[in-house]
């Protein structure tokens, strides 16, 4: 038996699965928490030395069980998360942290695109498809730029944490097209840096890794100087891959049209597959690049959300002092719409629909009535009504959705998915496999002659929950309450 490694560099796990060739089933996995560093309020960090060790880790323990198994090992394809950028020096020794996406210290960078310079903010908007926000490495390279601008001059490169990986597992600087297209430096259409950009942030086109497609392969080999030993065997083809989010889409079974999947997991995400860019008039939605096959491209659009299961720990933690599966057991005993109140689930701030890292939540129509099943249930309902006012975002660009493919920590919980398809109006189905990104990492690279709709059909799932007609009725009447409110924080 052949299988293929998947390895997912998240924010908080570096996952990694060994999946077979034949029936994609997992024959081994592992994860491997990485602590994130707060040096400052509204800082983000992790050091690439420990991400790089917990994938060799994961890769090792992975790579021994498949081999007990008498499996053997073809290819590597990894996954990970968007928009963590470094300073690498001339050594290849990082030089800072890795900044990840939930860092907000360019705010004031993103405000400019916002603001002063909105023409230019709108123009890179509409060449790379990445929404002006303090998460993308065009504004943290511009916040170096203005408050540490010895980093700029002292970098040799600039890259992601799985740049970092690929570096140490190949002695190379490339960057698959799927990240890059997530920097808000990269031209999507002419898949090269976007010197407009570049000049914000502040860099040069060769402080960058070269930009590569996601299926570009690279023979590991240990003996090259520079490239670090681990367990992998030498001779294997190493991948690239993508970004988990739009990975997560292709693990997710999620191609074709009509097709929406809606992860979360700490924060949350609404997206679909097209096959030609999509851009929000008012900057709101990503496009990111996925892959091409036989001329014909595919892009995820979507709408990511800083606030999914993070609310229900908040919940847990803060409100209640309760374990969460006692959390959830309590809001099942109010009624849809909490009676009458509504909960705005902005605790981190807010990517789509706001793309305001100032935004913060509220509960609104608070009375006497109200008791504390009420504020939970109010708060598990505002997070299914922020990633619908994305899905409605998302519907104007692709049209309605027909099905919903979920998956992240939620799906543990069949009260919160049936709220799900009760809100949303359509049937949602659960993956066999919560790894969607890494799953996905697999699929990408498992028939590189095939289209993406062929190796979609391959994905397993698990429990499908449909809607209910009347609680639906209800929640659309909740909804409009809601969305008016979302309306007035958006004047």
């Amino acid at each position: 038996m052949n299988c293929v490694l998947g390895v997912d560099i998240g924010t908080t796990n570096v996952k990694v699965l060994a999946v077979s060739s034949t029936d994609w089933e997992i024959i081994a996995d592992t994860s491997l928490p990485v602590p994130t560093l707060s040096p400052q309020p509204g800082y983000a960090e992790q050091d690439p030395e420990k991400v790089w060790q917990a994938v060799k880790q994961g890769i090792s323990e992975v790579t021994i069980a498949a081999k007990h198994k008498k499996v053997t090992l073809e290819s590597v394809s990894f996954s990970a998360g968007m928009h963590s950028v470094m300073a690498i020096g001339a050594d290849g020794k990082p030089l800072t942290n890795a900044i990840l996406w939930s860092d907000n210290r360019a705010e004031p960078q993103s405000d400019e695109l916002h603001t002063s310079q909105k023409e230019l903010g709108d123009d890179i908007y509409a060449h790379t498809g990445t929404p002006i926000h303090p998460m993308i490495p065009l504004c943290k390279l511009a916040w170096f730029r203005a408050n540490q601008p010895d980093v700029l001059s002292q970098a040799s490169k600039f890259v992601s944490l799985k740049e970092y990986v690929w570096w140490k597992l190949t002695g190379r600087y490339d960057i698959d097209y799927s990240i890059a297209t997530a920097t808000g430096l990269f031209d999507q259409q002419e898949k090269t840096w976007y010197k407009p950009a570049l000049d914000v942030a502040g860099v040069r086109s060769e402080q960058l890794s070269e930009p590569q497609p996601t299926t570009f392969a690279v023979v590991y080999d240990p003996e090259k100087e520079g490239v670090a030993r681990t367990a992998l065997p030498a001779g294997i083809n190493l991948f690239p891959g993508a970004s988990d989010g739009c990975l997560a889409n292709l693990g997710a079974g999620c191609i074709k049209p009509g097709i929406t999947t809606i992860t979360i997991g700490t924060s949350g995400a609404v997206r679909q597959t097209v096959n030609k860019p999509q851009r929000d008039p008012h900057g709101r939605l990503f496009c990111y690049y996925l892959d091409e096959r036989d001329g014909r491209p595919y892009y995820v659009v979507g709408g990511p959300s800083n606030n999914g299961a993070n609310v229900l720990q908040w919940l847990s933690e803060k409100l209640t002092q309760q374990e969460t599966k006692a959390v959830l057991a309590e809001a099942e005993t109010v009624a849809v719409g909490a009676d009458d109140l509504l909960f705005m689930p902005y605790l981190h701030g807010e990517r789509a629909p706001l793309w305001d890292a100032s935004a913060r939540g509220a509960y609104l129509n608070v009375d006497y009535r109200h008791s504390r099943a009420h504020f939970i249930r109010a708060a598990l309902e505002g997070v299914m009504f922020n990633l619908l006012s994305i899905e409605c975002l998302l519907a104007k660009q692709t049209g309605p959705t027909q099905v919903i493919h979920a998956n992240g920590g939620f799906a543990q919980s069949d009260f919160w998915v049936q709220m799900m398809a009760d809100i949303f109006g359509v049937p949602v189905k659960l993956n066999a496999s919560n790894e969607s990104s890494a799953m996905g990492a697999v699929l990408l690279v498992s028939d590189l002659k095939a289209s993406l709709e062929d190796v979609a059909e391959d994905v397993l799932f698990g429990k499908t929950f449909e809607p209910d007609p009347e609680r639906h009725q209800q929640y659309k009447d909740v909804f409009s309450r809601w969305e008016e409110v979302l309306k007035r924080m958006n004047e």
